[in-house]
């Protein structure tokens, strides 16, 4: 593949022999100094896909040479381990800076010689405008789950960051999936990219067992419970839409004797590391998070994703049963959804292409899973004289394949502007 000597000897030293898909396409042409826009799902090496070129790129002890932006802090401090691991003997100085943390070291460490910056957009803004970064010398930026950092609102930070660059820099994007507003981006940013797709236009892996279950809001935590129970997960990840949903979970689960904990934006840094580091540790059974960890949560073991909130925005649902069934390990993944909910429902099924099987309470099946476009009707539970027929398939204006159906109902009634009169 191009990788050096030293390089090589750092990837036999932790055991890695055989490429993934996205190192396999990414790595020679990111060797040759080409931009890449990267495409991958979730779990399948995309870090060592765009740290191992710039490992061997940067020359230790010749100043700032490569940046690395990503989304949150976890995120940060995971993508600084995984450099930390694959360096060779002689490794490059790497920084990881992000907010939480005071920024006095920061200002500290980069006093010192450094190679590698790795941080959230905000907190290297923070640190260019103190002058204590100077990203002149860069020669590869980075940008690490992009997509991610676009539904943050970190556009107008990155753009400004990357203006703070040299210009003949290498600039390479990875992310789980590549809409139009990335390519908008990168056309500002980079060089005749090579864009490299390894999804197979699956967004979802088929390792992962999807389940829904209709439920009544005020009896999803006992929903919880009972699945948490039958399970028996190794390690789950209960996703809920906000800060106090995801305090009141843990809380319960705690006056359940079920050892977990929470995490989210509302935590003090040093909190979440805790809990981060219990997690790897073995010490929690469950962690109940907001959206905060359904992208870069770098966790092996996980068995079980539950979306107690069922995500607004469909592409979350990907981030976040991503947790589970990582580097080709099996996974499953239940969500809650209420009456009122199937809209939600239709949008993450049309967007993946799959019908998500339905269980009920006990967890027996009372549907089968199948693709979309095979499927013959999404309303299993309304008599056969009201389904409504499914619209045929269309083309979107990217010239994937699309469908139109009604929104999913899940309390035997259509939606008020489709009622029978």
């Amino acid at each position: 593949m191009g990788l050096s000597r030293p390089l090589l000897a750092a990837l036999e030293r932790v055991g890695f022999q055989n490429p993934t898909d996205i190192q396999r396409e990414l790595i020679p042409p990111a060797l040759a100094g080409r931009d890449c826009l990267g495409q991958a799902r979730t779990g399948t090496g995309k870090t060592a896909a765009f740290a191992l070129p710039m490992l061997q790129c940067v020359q230790p002890g010749c100043g700032i040479q490569a940046l690395v932006l990503v989304p949150t802090r976890e995120l940060a401090a995971q993508v600084g381990e995984h450099v930390h691991t694959l360096s060779p003997e002689s490794p490059p100085r790497t920084l990881v800076v992000y907010g939480g943390t005071r920024i006095g070291a920061n200002l500290r460490e980069l006093k010192k010689e450094v190679d590698i910056v790795v941080g959230t957009p905000g907190r290297v803004l923070d640190l260019i405008g103190r002058g204590a970064l100077d990203l002149r010398g860069v020669k590869l930026a980075v940008l690490d789950e992009v997509d991610r950092m676009l539904d943050i609102g970190f556009r107008d930070d990155i753009r400004r960051i990357m203006a703070k660059v040299a210009r003949d820099r290498q600039t390479i994007f990875v992310s789980a999936t590549m809409t139009d507003e990335i390519r908008r981006l990168a056309q500002g940013l980079m060089r005749g990219p090579v864009e490299i797709n390894v999804s197979a236009d699956c967004l979802t892996v088929d390792q992962v067992k999807q389940d829904y279950m209709s439920v009544e809001a005020h009896r999803k935590f006992e929903a919880l419970r009972g699945f948490l129970k039958r399970a028996a997960p190794h390690l789950a990840i209960v996703f809920t839409r906000t800060k106090r949903g995801a305090s009141n979970v843990a809380r319960k689960l705690a006056r359940a004797n079920v050892a977990c904990a929470e995490i989210h934006g509302g935590l003090a840094q040093g909190r979440r590391t805790r809990v981060l580091n219990d997690l790897r540790a073995g010490r929690l059974k469950v962690l109940v998070a907001t959206d905060l960890a359904s992208r870069g949560l770098d966790v092996t073991g996980v068995s079980h994703i539950v979306n107690y909130d069922i995500p607004a925005d469909p592409a979350i649902y990907v981030h976040r049963i991503g947790r589970t069934a990582r580097m080709g390990n099996s996974g499953h993944a239940l969500t809650f959804v209420t009456p009122e909910q199937g809209r939600e429902l239709t949008d993450i099924e049309m967007l993946i292409d799959q019908e998500l099987n339905r269980v009920d309470a006990s967890g027996g099946s009372l549907s089968r899973a199948k693709p979309a476009h095979e499927s013959s009707a999404g309303f299993e539970q309304l008599p056969a004289a009201l389904v409504l027929r499914r619209a045929p398939r269309c083309k979107t204006a990217s010239g994937g394949a699309a469908h139109k159906r009604p929104r999913r109902t899940l309390g035997g009634r259509f939606p008020r502007s489709r009622r029978r009169r």
